[in-house]
């Protein structure tokens, strides 16, 4: 457990000095002719921009339960058989020193290989590629950043990830492969050395975040641009960067929710919707929608075999809907054709058996029509309803 000298909101204090207490707003130049996506690209393209950072949540939009809400998604079931005091507690450092069981029930769920990049994670690839990526700050512990190919010394995963792990009392780190498989068989890791719990590297409630965290603070300062994705911005000392950039740099806040006070100055852009939306129609503006799709299909390699990729982009669902209905229409119209066709050709019998028989009351005794069963309909589906669909998650 850290001294309180040691917490970090202190830390981040002394780092920023009197601005990270302060909520004085921020006088900011104003770079965008309008607030709009075209202007941002602009924005990006001109000579003013260099260095964009990024603030990242975006995970549950590849079907990831947020961080601090483990109630959610697939693992609900097995967490919910666990009985824990409160949903948080598989998270809790002295709860897990008692209890390992619930995080590795968790663990099983959200290892590394089991989830694909989003399109958002793609692009964020493509700045690096560019050379116009400052730093990615992270508050996911998925490693999906790691997985869609942005350089390691680009990520500050500000709670920890996936990607290494440690004894929790002598701290040597445990390899890779081995802790993938115990985890996968429902086992619990220990030290080799000391027989202590091994624990992935996030960082847990009543654990101090890692120490490049504060290391990015200075760097934030050189940011020709930040750019707030998928976030609630409701965890401290993570929520406290967006006011660690300098006067002139613009933030841009890419969420389904308008969060953390951006838009409240006037360079401030505030995009509302779904991420990978937002950041589509800002690649097609840049002239980096091709770019953005191969570099998105590549993501498919980081999947274990075995896996399911999640949904593909959203202009990639819309085409596969169309053509799905389009082909339920054509399957009715045959369907209600040839139904058609049945009726008319038996209501022509009755009508010629009828005359032969002289009445135009006959019973069934009277005469015997064959009747062919019609073809069930099949249902058109709604606007939602296609295989896979989800509603609209917080992509944070």
């Amino acid at each position: 457990m850290s001294s309180d000298s040691d917490r970090p909101v202190d830390l981040l204090e002394e780092a920023l000095g009197s601005r990270a207490r302060s909520s004085k707003p921020v006088s900011r130049s104003h770079p965008f002719a309008k607030k709009d996506v075209p202007s941002l690209a602009k924005y990006i393209e001109s000579d003013a921009c260099r260095q964009i950072y990024l603030m990242l949540g975006v995970s549950t939009s590849a079907g990831i339960p947020d961080f601090r809400s483990p109630e959610t998604g697939a693992c609900a079931a097995n967490l919910a058989r666990l009985k824990l005091p409160h949903p948080e507690a598989v998270f809790d450092i002295q709860f897990f020193r008692r209890n390992p069981n619930p995080f590795y029930t968790l663990a099983k769920e959200l290892y590394p290989g089991k989830f694909r990049p989003t399109l958002t994670h793609s692009f964020i690839k493509l700045l690096s590629d560019k050379g116009l990526l400052g730093l990615c700050l992270t508050q996911n512990i998925d490693t999906l950043e790691r997985r869609a190919g942005i350089p390691a010394d680009k990520i500050i995963e500000a709670h920890g990830s996936f990607a290494t792990q440690r004894c929790i009392e002598c701290k040597r780190p445990f390899d890779d492969t081995e802790m993938k498989k115990i985890v996968e068989e429902e086992r619990i890791p220990r030290c080799k050395t000391c027989k202590g719990l091994v624990k992935p590297d996030i960082v847990f409630f009543g654990e101090s975040l890692p120490p490049n965290f504060y290391g990015a603070l200075a760097k934030l300062r050189d940011a020709d641009l930040l750019i707030v994705m998928g976030t609630s911005l409701t965890v401290h000392p993570f929520a406290s960067l967006i006011n660690t950039v300098s006067g002139k740099c613009p933030r841009v806040l890419i969420n389904l929710d308008q969060v953390g006070g951006i838009g409240s100055e006037r360079n401030d852009l505030v995009f509302l919707g779904k991420c990978d939306d937002i950041v589509r129609d800002l690649a097609r503006g840049l002239g980096w929608e091709d770019e953005l799709d191969k570099e998105w299909e590549e993501t498919a390699k980081s999947l274990d075999n075995h896996e399911t990729p999640h949904e593909p982009p959203e202009k990639d669902k819309v085409d596969e809907a169309k053509e799905k209905l389009e082909h339920e229409l054509e399957k009715i119209t045959k369907n209600v054709g040839s139904a058609l066709s049945l009726i008319e050709k038996d209501g022509a019998g009755v009508e010629q058996t009828e005359a032969r028989s002289g009445t135009g009351s006959g019973t069934s005794n009277d005469v015997e029509v064959r009747r062919e069963t019609i073809p069930e309909l099949p249902k058109i589906p709604q606007t939602g309803e296609e295989e896979g669909e989800r509603d609209p998650e917080k992509n944070e």
